[in-house]
């Protein structure tokens, strides 16, 4: 059965929307419909990529075109919910990168007009899209590290710094998407620290950590002040652990069958003795397959089914939920903050 052809109009194109652009162009029955931005320089480029491709400097060009069913929202995050909420009540599909909007409220209201109208609205976290993510999650959900015990990640960089959001709303995204995955359910509480060295009133270094009903734990450190790019994450299980290192070109994850074991009885204290196991390390097989690739195909496919995107407009309220109780914690000195939030008990079903 031939595949009902989706054309998609993408609003920005600076240094992501291009990539949008050739991954919706190369999927199957798919049109790159129009790409919209204010920077004529950068529809000058897009144009030379794809000379088929309209452009236009007007969003409203992208709304009002009957032909273009859905919108990819690649603009700075403060333009997210004005464009999500114009675009879904114009009856378009829309799919919006990371983070969802700037605040839970504005992300509330695309969850609930998505829904209303029918429509499909996703959230570009990626790295759920990936080979080595979705291995570590097979891996975790098998049982074969044992019971998750903890996950440690750092995200680090020299740059680029943001004018509008902070490190923890710019980096900390992918690792939060990765890590509620892995866990399988929201953070109980949080905390958050981190310093304002270049810009005074935007935090450029920070370190998240959260806690997990079943005992679990999490910490992210962010940074745009480190010399050496780090993107590494380390599963800790109760059996095995795992080292994620998404820079490393071919082996990005390696399994150790490594643990601590306490003795299961002694008589006294001087008996007790750790016992270290250290076994081999392997490096499991992964497809090759560019994350955006599959995330766009996976939108398309949303749209063309009904079915709820793997990261629902409820997956990105979600989210911005935990960024704003991190702001909150930020704002506090490091105070913990509970986390009992509306997306966190909303259930998961609909396009939204």
């Amino acid at each position: 059965m031939k595949e009902k052809l989706v054309s998609v109009g993408v609003v920005g194109c600076g240094y992501w929307g291009p990539n949008l652009v050739r991954n919706f162009r190369n999927a199957p029955a798919c049109l790159a419909g129009a790409v919209c931005d204010l920077d004529q320089k950068r529809l000058q480029h897009v144009k030379k990529l794809y000379p088929d491709v309209k452009t236009t400097t007007s969003f409203s060009d992208i709304v009002s075109d009957p032909d273009i069913h859905a919108v990819a929202v690649a603009t700075p995050v403060r333009l997210h919910h004005e464009i999500g909420m114009a675009a879904l009540d114009a009856g378009k599909h829309v799919f919006v990168e990371k983070p969802m909007a700037s605040s839970a409220a504005q992300c509330r209201e695309l969850v609930a007009l998505a829904a209303e109208k029918n429509l499909t609205l996703m959230v570009g976290h990626t790295f759920l899209y990936s080979s080595p993510v979705r291995k570590i999650k097979e891996i975790v959900d098998s049982g074969d590290i044992g019971k998750l015990l903890y996950v440690s990640s750092r995200r680090l960089n020299l740059g680029l710094f943001q004018t509008d959001i902070n490190v923890v709303w710019d980096l900390m995204p992918h690792d939060i998407s990765i890590i509620l995955y892995l866990m399988g359910q929201p953070p109980v509480s949080l905390n958050c620290q981190g310093s304002a060295n270049i810009n005074p009133r935007i935090e450029d270094v920070a370190t998240l950590t959260m806690k997990f009903p079943n005992g679990g734990f999490a910490s992210i450190h962010g940074s745009w002040l480190d010399p050496k790019k780090v993107r590494d994450m380390t599963i800790v299980g109760s059996r095995r652990m795992i080292y994620y290192d998404d820079i490393e070109p071919l082996q990005k994850i390696k399994i150790y069958d490594a643990r601590v074991e306490t003795p299961p009885h002694f008589d006294n204290f001087t008996e007790f003795q750790y016992a270290y196991h250290y076994g081999d390390m392997y490096a499991p097989r992964l497809d090759q397959q560019e994350p955006l690739a599959v995330q766009c195909r996976h939108f398309l496919d949303c749209i063309r089914s009904g079915d709820e995107p793997m990261t629902s407009g409820r997956r990105g309220l979600e989210l911005v939920e935990i960024l704003e109780a991190a702001s909150e914690s930020l704002g506090a000195g490091g105070a913990s903050v509970g986390l009992e939030r509306t997306a966190l008990k909303a259930p998961r079903a609909g396009r939204g």
